[in-house]
């Protein structure tokens, strides 16, 4: 395993000792208190898990804008996405000024209770030139279909930065006890298993044959003792596949189609961003922090709609200077089944075909084969996989009659 990015050691802000954490929910009652936006609790819960290390809370404008222009931070580590607590300076709760310190509350918890105790260093406007410039250089676009524009457009207009104290871990571990874990716990885990050498596996969907396959290849292209399947837990757009679906999926393709002790299966408690180049470099970063030694960026990686070339998450790792993380990119091209030789490639490893010679449906085609009982090709889906799909979306086709 590798080094954490940015720090000889992780930096989870969760209050671990029990005693500390009973004192500071006493402290919340009596501090002014709001409720965040999603994103910003889900930042909390990231912060809590050493996943993003080394920061220590949310940032100021300065840090912000650095981040956006330059994907650094003031002190000189790389950094791609600001991780922000904008709010709508209307709500804010009267007195609260640099010095003070805030009660944050859930918004995705039934009461909305305190999920961390912020330190306010700084309270600034955030300006709609300065919203702008971030949007712009985050998404490349300033778009508001997209739904990461249209999320930081809405937030609010006033920024509190400074650090936090986490007190739990929002809803991930009550709805996903088995696989939302921690960077802390995967490093454990990893060490328990004896691994030195691990690549990880991002996804927010379910898993077809192709992303099986180049798990394998990524795993014997860079001999790795194990792989992380690592998904995102948390908020997606309308028309994703909810978490709980995508878990059995991947979990009973893992079960059946792996030898046991090579995949390590895990969820991270964040929203997705859809920022494609930007969030590829944030993926690795707390893959880096996970202990992973290699990370897999593939085609059209944390993207939407047609806002960013279908390789441009992989080009940006050639923008960062050379040394700004650990963490190895193992670069994945398209991979489907090849009818000619009769099993799973990356396109750039068959160069004399044509796109016939390749099985590959359309996310359109899929649902609509699902959705009417139809099974998919075993060259594209395992079935065990597609049955689990299957009912879901019959379901949801149900419930829309």
């Amino acid at each position: 395993m590798i080094e954490p990015h940015g720090s000889k050691n992780l930096r989870p802000l969760y209050v671990s000792d029990a005693a500390q954490r009973a004192a500071l929910g006493k402290e919340a009652e009596g501090l002014p208190s709001m409720v965040i936006s999603s994103g910003a609790a889900a930042s909390a819960v990231m912060l809590a898990s050493g996943y993003f290390t080394p920061l220590d809370g949310y940032m100021n404008l300065a840090e912000s804008l650095s981040v956006a222009r330059q994907m650094k931070l003031p002190g000189g580590w790389c950094w791609p996405v600001p991780v922000v607590n904008i709010v709508p300076g209307a709500r804010l709760p009267a007195g609260v000024k640099p010095g003070s310190r805030l009660a944050l509350r859930d918004p995705n918890m039934p009461g909305q209770p305190v999920i961390a105790i912020q330190e306010v260093r700084a309270v600034e406007a955030l300006s709609v030139q300065d919203q702008g410039a971030v949007i712009a250089q985050v998404f490349r676009t300033s778009d508001e279909a997209h739904p990461g524009v249209a999320a930081l457009k809405v937030a609010g207009d006033t920024l509190l930065s400074g650090p936090i104290q986490v007190l739990n871990y929002s809803y991930f571990p009550g709805d996903f006890p088995d696989t939302f874990r921690t960077a802390v716990q995967l490093r454990e885990e990893m060490g328990r298993r004896g691994w030195n050498k691990v690549v990880a596996f991002q996804t927010r969907n379910p898993m077809h044959l192709a992303h099986e396959e180049l798990c394998r290849i990524a795993q014997q292209e860079v001999g790795a003792d194990g792989i992380l399947i690592h998904m995102l837990l948390g908020k997606l757009k309308k028309g994703d596949i909810p978490a709980p679906v995508r878990d059995a999926a991947i979990r009973k393709m893992v079960e059946l189609y792996f030898p046991p002790n090579t995949v390590l299966v895990a969820g991270y408690g964040f929203d997705m961003l859809y920022a494609g180049p930007r969030e590829a470099v944030l993926h690795a970063i707390f893959r880096q922090n996970s202990g992973c030694t290699h990370f897999i960026v593939g085609r059209d990686h944390a993207g939407v709609g047609s806002y960013y070339g279908p390789f441009d998450a992989q080009k940006i790792f050639d923008e960062i200077p050379k040394g700004s993380l650990k963490i190895e990119i193992f670069r994945g091209d398209h991979t489907a089944w090849s009818k000619k030789l009769n099993r799973v490639v990356m396109f750039r490893d068959a160069p004399d075909h044509k796109p016939e010679d390749f099985i590959n449906l359309s996310g359109t085609k899929v649902r609509e084969m699902l959705v009417a009982g139809q099974p998919l090709p075993e060259e594209f889906a395992r079935p065990e996989v597609a049955e689990i799909l299957m009912k879901y979306y019959q379901e949801e086709a149900a419930k829309g009659q």
